[in-house]
């Protein structure tokens, strides 16, 4: 049976993945900081013990809280990942990496694996340096690595300071108030990401590879915030006051032929259908 950590085991994505792992009869090592792991101090880490794949999710990813906090960001998400990498190093360990959205504006649309990255706020400048250390340690170290780029994830347990977290939030109070009717994002449900994370873990490779994670499908957020009144069946007043965020991005969608191609992985859960899953749980 192989061994697996995982940093942010209690976070969104973690979480969810620890459930699946577990009901997979996995051995699991969790670190975390609520478990009292820092993954940016390096004593702490190596402590972990031996281990076979590493599912590196620890990170700082509030976008708005990277402009204020900067510093916070590169300690926790460059030095976090350099100590995971140099821990599969010693272990002869795979590592999955998630990274986020890291493209910047869109030159073209599907945006595939081979679109030119370009940092357009602190966070997405973090994770383009933590896969620059991934590919170094392929490179020098022979570490398998698998990157996953997800454009934007949703479903229980996120953070409500996230786009349908807030808007589902605000939703129950019966008004609505947002910013921008108009950027489009491709949202993917936290279960099909947790499925992907799975195929790439069984994946058998010894390369550095990168994997979009999306739908290939994009709604803007009146699209979104209409469809989340829609499911709630009462009246709601919603209201957008038209301020656009620094460097806002108008539209993305994900080229995921790449995953369907090497994973035999495709989204299951509709928009739709995930946004009926967070809905039914608050009326």
């Amino acid at each position: 049976m192989m061994k697996i950590a995982v940093t942010g085991s209690c976070g969104f994505v973690g979480s969810h993945l620890i459930k699946r792992l577990r009901e997979l009869d996995a051995d699991i090592i969790e670190l975390d900081i609520k478990n009292g792991i820092d993954i940016t101090d390096w004593g702490q880490v190596q402590a972990a013990g031996k281990f076979d794949v590493m599912f590196h999710l620890a990170a700082k990813s509030y976008v708005p809280d990277s402009y204020k906090y900067a510093r916070d960001f590169y300690c926790s998400n460059i030095i976090g990942t350099a100590n995971a990498l140099e821990l599969c190093r010693i272990h002869k360990a795979k590592m999955i990496f998630v990274s986020s959205y890291v493209y910047g504006a869109p030159r073209y649309l599907p945006i595939d694996e081979k679109h030119p990255v370009a940092a357009f706020n602190p966070y997405a400048q973090t994770k383009i340096i933590g896969e620059q250390l991934c590919e170094g340690y392929n490179r020098d170290f022979d570490v398998p690595v698998v990157i996953l780029r997800p454009f934007n994830i949703y479903g229980k347990g996120q953070n409500e300071n996230f786009l349908i977290p807030t808007i589902i939030k605000q939703a129950k109070t019966g008004k609505i108030l947002l910013k921008d009717a108009a950027p489009r994002r491709d949202i993917v449900y936290i279960d099909d990401v947790v499925d992907l994370l799975i195929r790439a873990m069984e994946y058998n490779q010894t390369s550095y590879e990168i994997f979009n994670v999306g739908t290939g499908v994009s709604y803007s957020v009146g699209e979104l915030t209409d469809m989340i009144v829609g499911l709630f069946g009462s009246s709601i007043e919603v209201k957008f006051e038209g301020e656009k965020r620094k460097n806002e991005i108008p539209d993305v969608k994900a080229d995921i032929s790449k995953a369907k191609k090497l994973f035999n992985w495709e989204p299951k859960v509709t928009v739709h259908q995930g946004l009926q899953r967070l809905v039914g749980g608050c009326k």
